[in-house]
């Protein structure tokens, strides 16, 4: 069972360990009605979430739009925000009706023009207080700079560093689906806190090769999100066409989902649970950021970090060559959240 709050980058912020990614406030894959998108943060704060991360590229703005709605009236001493910078919207000058490209079920009348320089940090920030009606942003990411990585250690990093050392923001640092460029800014600028998507889970820990080391020594603080790797550890046993990183899971992949439920079943738990569990036994991680579409899904994931666990079942996941060897498991965590 995890319960207790972590410290949350070098700013006194701290955190449960779960947290609510709202890329589906932004209509994520198709439109959330009417009658559910405004119930999906008030079930997180009712099932005492406190940590809520945005992007504008989340429906070109409507997540943090709706982030803002959803937010407005609450304490805001209680919460934490965190949004990104990387992506600013533009008017989309050619607009004709269609939808947008990027997976989110919007109107294109925005398009997302990547900017990892000083002046569109700034932009980005002023127009995300917009959007959100929010006094201010907790912690800001670079997001998703894989191309761009001269321009976010030059331009965003920096200005980052000014942001925090104004008080504008708490602590800053960078969000990505690959653990290697992020160990490279934990080694290169002074960010306290990465947000790593997919790359501490039960099936991919490779971020052990790279960023988790790195950042336990120099006290920077993990977001591990996209710990169900798309869906494939989301339910207690995944379908065969069940998706892993954005694409359908290979037939091994499945097998291999099912070959850790199996285990999980014979110590009394799912897969879900020990694919949230997981990645919160690592020192370095501080909360593990679920995305939802519903309050009823919201609740269930919030429920996840509270299940007993046998902690023989990670042993024998590692004994059958499920699970790394040195991956640090559960019967640690309980000492060291009290």
């Amino acid at each position: 069972m995890l319960t207790g709050r972590r410290p949350f980058g070098r700013g006194g912020l701290s955190v449960g360990p779960v947290g609510y990614g709202v890329a589906a406030l932004g209509n994520l894959y198709q439109a959330l009605p009417d009658d559910v998108w405004p119930r999906c943060v008030p079930a997180a704060w009712d099932a005492g979430v406190r940590y809520f991360d945005v992007a504008p590229h989340y429906g070109l703005g409507l997540a943090e739009e709706r982030l803002g709605q959803a937010l407005a009236g609450r304490p805001r001493d209680e919460l934490i925000v965190s949004s990104k910078v990387g992506r600013l919207l533009v008017p989309n000058e050619d607009y004709a009706g269609e939808r947008d490209p990027g997976m989110f079920d919007v109107p294109a009348t925005l398009r997302r023009v990547r900017d990892y320089s000083r002046d569109g940090v700034l932009r980005s920030l002023e127009n995300t207080l917009r959007r959100t009606g929010l006094d201010r942003i907790d912690v800001l990411f670079v997001h998703d700079p894989d191309d761009h990585e001269r321009e976010a250690l030059d331009g965003a990093f920096p200005a980052l560093e000014e942001l925090r050392s104004q008080d504008v923001i708490r602590s800053y640092g960078a969000g990505m689906n690959q653990s290697a460029m992020l160990a490279r800014f934990v080694r290169e600028t002074d960010l306290d806190i990465v947000m790593v998507a997919g790359r501490y889970t039960l099936l991919d820990q490779s971020a052990l090769d790279d960023l988790l080391p790195l950042a336990a020594e120099r006290g920077v603080s993990v977001a591990a999100a996209g710990v169900f790797n798309s869906g494939l550890l989301a339910t207690p046993r995944p379908g065969p066409v069940a998706r892993y990183d954005y694409a359908q899971a290979s037939a091994a992949l499945v097998e291999r989902a099912h070959r850790i439920a199996d285990i999980a079943e014979r110590h009394g738990a799912t897969l879900p649970v020990l694919a949230a569990q997981f990645p919160l036994a690592h020192p370095a991680v501080a909360t593990v950021v679920l995305g939802a579409d519903s309050p009823e899904q919201i609740v269930s994931n919030a429920a996840l970090v509270s299940e007993p666990l046998d902690p023989l079942v990670w042993a024998e996941l590692a004994d059958a060559g499920l699970l790394r060897a040195d991956a640090p498991t559960a019967d640690s965590v309980t000492e060291r959240m009290g």
